[in-house]
């Protein structure tokens, strides 16, 4: 075993110096954010998925373009004033907070006809013609929003969400993952979706979580889906996640080390191809 440790660490460094440096701007939200704001997560998460890349594929440089609580309309609406610098590598991670907050998924006529911001499609549109404005060679990839579980803040109860379970404003998250998928199929472009990746499914992303009996007052860990529909007192109760319930999230919706691990290890199987 120690000897199999020592070769894929020769491995790599050879890789890193035969390999020409490669630069990379991971444009996303929070679950982007994350990577340099650790203790944000109350230190549960130790590694984002950009610092597990370039842990295995060490010529690569990145830029974190992660923005806490951003949408893809917000991202599009403000791409001229972000610094987005030239890159080798692009990869969009969006689409969870528009579903949330409720922004038009759109058509795909919008993206088609690059109708603007008003729409998701239109928005994805919009960032990617600036990418390309920015590098014509550039390789970029898609990423489709993870599901979600019951989302608690773990600083701040109040900011709580349902899961993907159900709709939001007549909306599915589903939708969001498959239109970022359309649009990667129609520009050629590679799409890591991770909505319908089996391990990251809605059952595995919490342990359970820790609620008040309504019929006893009592706390009990409640699983998924039983925990649907049982109430969540953000200024009374105790946190629902305690760290015995992390999985794939340590909060629902952000992903915890595991959760990380699967992310990067399919974005290497993609950016060593560069």
């Amino acid at each position: 075993m120690k000897q199999l440790l020592i070769a894929v660490a020769l491995m790599g460094l050879l890789s890193s110096f035969s390999h020409k440096p490669l630069t990379w701007v991971a444009i996303g939200d929070s679950i982007t954010y994350l990577n340099e704001h650790l203790n944000e997560t109350g230190n549960r998460v130790t590694k984002g998925y950009m610092t597990r890349v370039v842990d295995r594929l060490p010529y690569v440089q990145y830029t974190n373009q992660g923005h806490n609580g951003w949408t893809a309309v917000r991202i599009a609406q403000s791409i001229e004033t972000l610094g987005i610098t030239k890159a080798d590598v692009y990869s969009i991670f969006l689409g969870t907070n528009d579903w949330w907050s409720g922004k038009p998924l759109g058509r795909f006529i919008d993206y088609q006809d690059n109708t603007g911001t008003g729409t998701v499609y239109g928005s994805f549109r919009i960032i990617i013609d600036k990418l390309r404005n920015l590098n014509p060679q550039a390789h970029i990839l898609l990423i489709t929003p993870m599901q979600r579980a019951d989302f608690v803040y773990l600083t701040n109860y109040q900011n709580n969400a349902y899961g993907s379970y159900k709709a939001k404003n007549g909306q599915q998250l589903e939708s969001f993952a498959n239109a970022i998928d359309s649009i990667g199929r129609f520009e050629h472009l590679p799409v890591v979706d991770l909505y319908h990746t089996r391990s990251l499914r809605i059952k595995t992303l919490v342990k359970y979580k820790r609620l008040k009996d309504p019929q006893t007052g009592a706390y009990r860990n409640y699983s998924y889906p039983a925990f649907i529909g049982v109430p969540f007192d953000p200024k009374t109760d105790a946190y629902p996640y305690p760290t015995e319930a992390i999985a794939i999230t340590y909060d629902g919706l952000h992903p915890s080390d595991k959760g990380y691990a699967i992310i990067s290890k399919k974005l290497v199987k993609v950016i060593r191809k560069y």
